[in-house]
């Protein structure tokens, strides 16, 4: 039986912001993905950011697997398919089935769905349920608020300094790759 590549989630937005860089960050992320010969785990929208970065992977030869809930059908997905899908009742299984069929995590820049999905897996990495790697994608410092906010949480002794070796912050594409192979 062969085993599927290393594959990587990926959260970002549904939308694609106000900042032309987060569209090009997203398609420079799946070509990424599909250069190092990943397969590529998302919330099988072809709308934002997320569109882009399954599109790019995809057409760069990338596999890719889509996860969704039946409410986001017509919303995120309405004409796009961008590798396997698997459809889901709720957020709460799409997160689950998108975490499980993951070796490592790259959060782009996104809205409400990216930081739940982003503190989930942390939070879960907090309590050592998984060692999997997680990058946050700073592209033009969009996490820098985020960023700032968690070392807050520390300094308010809410969270031990430990909490920042969980994941790391980079700035550019180029630093993905050494970011995943230092954790995994």
């Amino acid at each position: 039986m062969r085993l599927p590549p290393f594959s990587v989630c990926v959260y970002c937005g549904s939308r694609a912001g106000n900042d032309p860089d987060y569209l090009d960050a997203a398609r420079d992320t799946g070509k990424l993905i599909a250069r190092e010969g990943w397969r590529l785990v998302y919330g099988a929208g072809d709308v934002g950011l997320m569109g882009a970065v399954a599109q790019a992977a995809t057409d760069a030869g990338a596999p890719a697997m889509g996860i969704i809930p039946t409410h986001l059908l017509d919303r995120e997905a309405p004409s796009g398919v961008f590798g396997d899908r698997i459809i889901t009742e709720t957020m709460h299984e799409r997160k689950k089935v998108m975490f499980m069929n993951a070796d490592a995590v790259i959060v782009l820049p996104g809205g409400a769905g990216s930081l739940d999905e982003f503190f989930e897996v942390l939070t879960w990495a907090q309590l050592d349920l998984h060692a999997k790697p997680i990058i946050l994608l700073n592209v033009n410092g969009y996490w820098n608020p985020l960023l700032a906010l968690l070392d807050h949480v520390i300094n308010q002794g809410f969270a031990d300094a430990s909490m920042r070796a969980l994941f790391q912050s980079v700035d550019t594409i180029g630093e993905i790759t050494a970011a995943i192979g230092a954790k995994s």
